[in-house]
């Protein structure tokens, strides 16, 4: 297929979450992962929409997160589907005429023509949104030209509340999905999206060799699309037989009740200092990692190709913080948050969660740890007796 032309995309802008309680939302964000909170919905927008919001930001990483108030808005109606999630992702674009005429010549499905704001100042802002596969997560493109606010309706603190970032984010560096079946999404990503492959991959938490010995397994085939210009990335998985089933990607969609955004990537400046302070917090908690790991991680690395890492073993081990790359010297170190519903106890906080990265000159997405992560998963559903 000859390269589609670019839709212009400039970034990921934020990413707007659909959630029962914004109050739980809003302490885990503010006190957990010291996110500041810029504002919150007017008055009015949230008459008319049926729901309230506030927005919270560290770095380059906004995110929009709302609950519904009464029946018949869009966090309800997501929310009647599907534990928290993320409902809709939010693009810049340079030109929204443009995109919009290449998504309708793509066949892309439209939720509304553009919309057009103007704030006080005269900045304006217009936009439109469009379905996807991702299940009931939208895509919505912005331009902005001046307009001030984050969206028509949101009120910004006076001064900013909460956080102050200590903990180093810095932006979102790719958004993971999880399908039953991934094809259509990616054949959509790339004709429709003009999107490109990035990267594949597939495995299981066992080596299959002898099947008729194993009783449980997960697995998935993963494949990452990535849009050149903006460097957006999506990371996307499927289930991988024998055990469908049992797939960790598999029970996802079971307990999303649907096709949708896993995890997001976020970049921090300082990975180790990042999930001790957290560690020590209490706010949070991270996916365990077996001691077999780091008791390999020195062949690991050699294998690799790494060679060598400025971190010590014992450290990582200490904070199971896993290591990854394919280079010398580069590499890229990352952890994984435990999922919402684990956190607290409470299967309407859903089964999404954070993963934390910090690159050393590596541009991968951790093959070498996905099966580190997989295991780590599975072994805390099998505790569920769930697999």
């Amino acid at each position: 297929m000859a390269k589609l032309e670019s839709l212009g995309i400039k970034g990921l802008e934020s990413v707007h979450w659909y959630v029962s309680d914004l109050e739980r939302s809003r302490r885990f964000y503010v006190n957990g992962l010291d996110f500041t909170e810029r504002g919150v919905s007017s008055p009015e927008l949230e008459a008319k929409g049926k729901q309230k919001s506030a927005v919270f930001q560290a770095g380059q990483i906004v995110l929009v997160v709302s609950q519904p108030v009464g029946e018949g808005g869009r966090a309800w109606r997501y929310l009647r589907k599907h534990p928290d999630g993320v409902g809709t992702l939010n693009f810049q674009v340079e030109d929204i005429e443009k995109a919009f005429r290449l998504l309708e010549e793509r066949g892309a499905t439209f939720i509304n023509d553009i919309e057009r704001y103007t704030d006080e100042k005269g900045g304006k802002l217009a936009q439109f949104s469009i379905t996807t596969p991702f299940g009931d997560t939208t895509f919505r493109f912005i331009q902005r030209d001046g307009y001030q606010p984050l969206y028509p309706g949101f009120v910004a603190h006076p001064e900013p509340r909460g956080g102050t970032n200590r903990y180093g984010f810095s932006h979102v560096d790719h958004i993971t999905t999880n399908f039953q079946t991934m094809k259509p999404m990616l054949l959509w990503m790339e004709h429709v999206m003009g999107f490109e492959k990035f990267w594949e991959v597939q495995f299981h938490t066992e080596d299959v060799k002898a099947q008729q010995k194993r009783s449980h397994g997960s697995g998935l085939r993963s494949e990452v699309m990535w849009d050149p210009a903006s460097r957006v990335k999506f990371a996307n998985n499927e289930p991988l037989r024998p055990f469908f089933k049992a797939s960790q990607v598999n029970l996802f969609n079971e307990d999303h009740r649907g096709d949708g955004v896993q995890h997001l990537a976020l970049i921090v400046k300082d990975i180790l200092t990042t999930v001790r302070e957290m560690r020590d917090s209490k706010a949070v908690n991270f996916m365990p990692t077996p001691g077999a790991y780091y008791d390999g991680l020195p062949e690991h690395i050699q294998k690799l190709g790494i060679k060598k890492i400025d971190e010590d073993v014992e450290v990582l081990r200490d904070l199971q913080v896993l290591v990854d790359g394919g280079g010398e010297h580069s590499y890229m170190l990352q952890i994984f948050m435990q999922d919402g519903a684990g956190l607290y106890k409470d299967q309407k906080a859903g089964p999404f969660f954070y993963e934390l990265i910090q690159r050393k000159g590596d541009q991968g997405f951790g093959f070498g740890n996905f099966r580190a992560l997989f295991e780590s998963i599975e072994r805390a559903q099998q505790a569920q007796g769930r697999v």
